[in-house]
């Protein structure tokens, strides 16, 4: 019986030190060199922090881009998506309700609309759109603030983050930046 218990009481201990103390400290330990020090990026406006980098909010206003939609209703404590596949009948009515929304709000949408708008991410709290989902609401966006189209899509254009090499991700707009220096252009 010693033969057994006492390697096995061993190895739960070796784990237990690996798994609870020093892999956490390691995380820990990275999370330190990263921006924001493993607390976020906060992003500030007028000396307010109005949200975070890297985590999706909601824009009711139809004035201001619209995120991408959320599974988790835009909690950043508990992210998660939907987890129902593209041939479940009640995640194809939302994404036709949030088509047919899209369309309202935006008469002007020539072709399809982008995917982004009308589907969660895997988080639920996805802050990036591609520019093709920015570029859609444009129409809504000047003829709502009475701005030229052209000013606005410079605006969009100014705000395209292309991945660090090309290859390695879709180039992105963070939507609370971009409905920032909207905000701005509107304000000059």
């Amino acid at each position: 019986m010693k033969t057994h218990l006492l390697p096995a009481f061993r190895l739960t201990l070796v784990l237990l030190i690996v798994c609870c103390v020093l892999y956490p400290a390691v995380v820990w330990a990275v999370a330190q060199a990263a921006p924001g020090h493993g607390q976020g990026v906060q992003v500030s406006h007028k000396g307010r922090v109005v949200g975070f980098a890297n985590v999706g909010q909601k824009f009711d206003r139809p004035e201001y881009f619209n995120s991408r939609p959320s599974a988790v209703d835009y909690h950043a404590d508990g992210s998660g998506g939907s987890n129902k596949g593209p041939s479940n009948p009640e995640y194809l009515s939302t994404v036709r309700t949030r088509v047919s929304e899209f369309l309202r709000q935006n008469p002007t949408q020539q072709g399809s609309v982008p995917a982004e708008l009308v589907t969660a991410s895997g988080s639920g709290l996805d802050p990036h759109l591609s520019p093709a989902g920015a570029y859609a609401q444009v129409g809504r966006i000047a003829r709502l603030r009475n701005l030229p189209e052209a000013r606005v899509r410079a605006l969009v254009a100014a705000h395209i983050h292309e991945p660090l090499v090309v290859f390695f991700g879709p180039a992105t707009v963070n939507v609370l930046e971009l409905n920032l220096a909207l905000d701005s252009l509107a304000n000059r």
